[in-house]
């Protein structure tokens, strides 16, 4: 009989219970908006929490922080998801071809990979970025790009480490395509270790598109995502930094919650590859 699957880890619940809030708010947060994020509601720039009747405060303009914090929730988490989307699947197709065909073709990937990684990130974007204009699509492509090749990697290193199982080497004996085999028995068998690296490609998604949105080259007013709250609101560090913190707590706790059930998701399934080796 199979043996139960352990629960997660309490930190992989807790992990889970910050991503659902956090999934919430990004979804029906906007509804519940005080204010439009726009809306100028006092000429009191960066009131405290409580002050002209406010939640969180103001920004720098006088705006209502927890309308900008909560239709920027949303945002942010959309964009990270699907910038980590586009570099996935893109390393993922790469990775595993390479991988199954080998030889040269792998090496000649692989050394183009190489180069694309040589670049710092936050380079690679600015100049990206500088020379097509920030805009929601090129932020994408962009941090996709970013992305993708480190997906590749991992990609790359659980295909070859599938491919010597015997029922890929019976599929090959079958004379099945390179994108048959890739798709019906590698896919299949590299769900764990790539579902994990997905949740750690979103983590810092998150994080890279804050720190693009900080240098001003991510997402562009009126709009604004957690980065530019705290880049907006940096004068505010002179009357007590409430405008900041939260943006910043909200960007913390995120990658933190992803962190934490990720961890504890490799963690279950080491256990499950150890107890597989002992029975």
């Amino acid at each position: 009989m199979k043996a139960k699957r352990p629960p997660l880890s309490a930190w992989g619940k807790a992990g889970i219970v910050i991503l659902v809030v956090h999934g919430l708010i990004a979804i029906i947060g906007p509804f519940f908006a005080p204010t439009d994020p726009g809306e100028i509601l006092t000429f009191v720039a960066f009131a405290k929490p409580g002050e002209e009747g406010t939640l969180l405060g103001t920004d720098y303009l006088g705006r209502d922080l927890l309308s900008r914090l909560l239709y920027g929730s949303g945002l942010t988490i959309a964009l990270a998801a699907a910038t980590t989307a586009v570099g996935f699947v893109a390393g993922v197709v790469v990775g595993f071809y390479a991988a199954e065909a080998g030889g040269r073709v792998d090496m000649l990937i692989f050394r183009f990979v190489d180069v694309i990684i040589s670049f710092p990130p936050i380079l690679m974007a600015l100049v990206i970025i500088v020379g097509l204009g920030s805009s929601i699509p090129v932020l994408i492509c962009t941090v996709g790009l970013i992305q993708a090749p480190r997906v590749a990697r991992i990609a790359r290193a659980v295909a070859m480490d599938i491919g010597t199982q015997e029922f890929v080497e019976a599929a090959r004996a079958r004379g099945e395509s390179i994108w048959s085999i890739l798709w019906r028995e590698i896919w299949p068998n590299s769900l764990m270790p790539l579902a994990a690296e997905f949740g750690l490609r979103l983590a810092y998604a998150v994080l890279l598109l804050a720190a693009l949105s900080f240098l001003g080259l991510g997402i562009q007013p009126p709009l604004a995502d957690w980065g530019a709250l705290v880049r907006e609101n940096m004068a505010g560090l002179y009357y007590g930094g409430w405008s900041i913190v939260i943006p910043a707590l909200s960007i913390a706790t995120l990658v933190v919650g992803i962190n934490l059930f990720v961890d504890s998701l490799l963690a279950q399934a080491n256990r499950d590859v150890s107890r597989e080796m002992l029975q």
